[in-house]
């Protein structure tokens, strides 16, 4: 795995990227390009060497052109979740020093407010307050992995106001949010009894990472398990089962609509301090990255790696890794 140690602290004039032209199918419209300007940073900001990234399905959304109306002009860079090395420094940006490894969703607003360059790209820049220091112990393609998926599920057991000795089901479970949310809920919240739900072939990983009860989804519909639960975060955009699944005053959370009331739908504000928040669980390996095993894909593979997101069949994240 690539170290900070190794990387070029001075950066060049120019960038291999990943970048889109006009909106589509990704396979038709992704391009990799090698003369793209490394984009300059602002007073608040730092520029990094990309060292891994991960992808979102709100990645390729946003090529499709669903978020047209609020994006960017294009042409545009993709990517949320970033692992590098800062290479260099804005005018006002002190809270990290030139070769630390770091990692961050660089998005701030979810879909509003999108950066023109993201990062799948050789440097990408980055407000300073959306990063963290990597923790020592994971490895660049571990750390690329977490940032909008852990901090999205840190967030919805906030605003649901998971607290300890609750009971939780989770919609979606061996996904990228939801084998978070399992972990956040049973070893940072304190949640007595995690329930969760995935295909056959994934209940293992369920109980791996804290799941109580394994509920094989292909077998079983959670709107008629007799057991009813204190909160549902719904990571699959299935709120309609999930106001079933709640008890009585219970609170139900969901990512993707529709919305059936009385559950609620929120949109991350990507920080850094939720990241150093739980530094101290992913440096005890109590919540641990989760990648997908037929990555990390190499940077020169990210079209098949977008292919294979949109099959919504991946277990935890989809990585690439090494940028060049």
């Amino acid at each position: 795995m690539a170290d900070a140690s190794c990387v070029s602290t001075t950066p060049p004039s120019v960038n291999k990227a990943w970048i889109y032209r006009e909106h589509g199918e990704t396979a038709h419209v992704l391009k990799f390009e090698t003369n793209v300007a490394v984009p300059q940073i602002k007073e608040d900001q730092v520029l990094i060497k990309v060292v891994a990234a991960a992808l979102n399905p709100i990645d390729a959304k946003r090529i499709l052109g669903v978020f047209r109306a609020t994006d960017t002009a294009l042409p545009t860079v993709p990517g949320f979740d970033v692992a590098g090395v800062v290479v260099k420094l804005g005018s006002k940006a002190s809270k990290f020093n030139i070769g630390d490894e770091v990692y961050g969703d660089i998005n701030e607003e979810g879909s509003i407010n999108l950066k023109k360059f993201g990062t799948l790209a050789e440097y990408t820049a980055a407000e300073e307050r959306l990063l963290a220091l990597k923790p020592k112990n994971l490895s660049f393609v571990e750390a690329a992995s977490l940032p909008a998926a852990i901090e999205t599920a840190y967030e919805g057991l906030k605003r649901v106001g998971l607290s300890a000795g609750q009971s939780i089901l989770v919609l979606g479970g061996a996904g990228g949010c939801g084998t978070h949310v399992i972990q956040l809920a049973k070893h940072v919240f304190g949640a007595s009894r995690v329930a969760a739900t995935a295909s056959t072939k994934k209940l293992d990983l369920l109980r791996s990472l804290g799941a109580d009860l394994a509920i094989d989804y292909t077998k079983e519909n959670v709107e008629d398990l007799p057991e009813k639960f204190d909160v549902v975060y719904d990571a699959v955009g299935q709120s309609d089962k999930a106001v079933k699944a709640v008890k009585e005053g219970g609170r139900v959370v969901t990512l993707i609509g529709p919305i059936t009331p009385p559950a609620s739908m929120f949109v991350l504000t990507s920080t850094g301090s939720i990241l150093e928040k739980l530094k101290p669980y992913l440096e005890s390996r109590k919540v641990k990255a989760v990648i997908d095993p037929t990555g990390p894909y190499p940077f020169s593979k990210t079209i098949d790696a977008f292919a294979y997101l949109q099959t919504s069949r991946a277990t935890g994240k989809v990585v690439v890794y090494p940028i060049p």
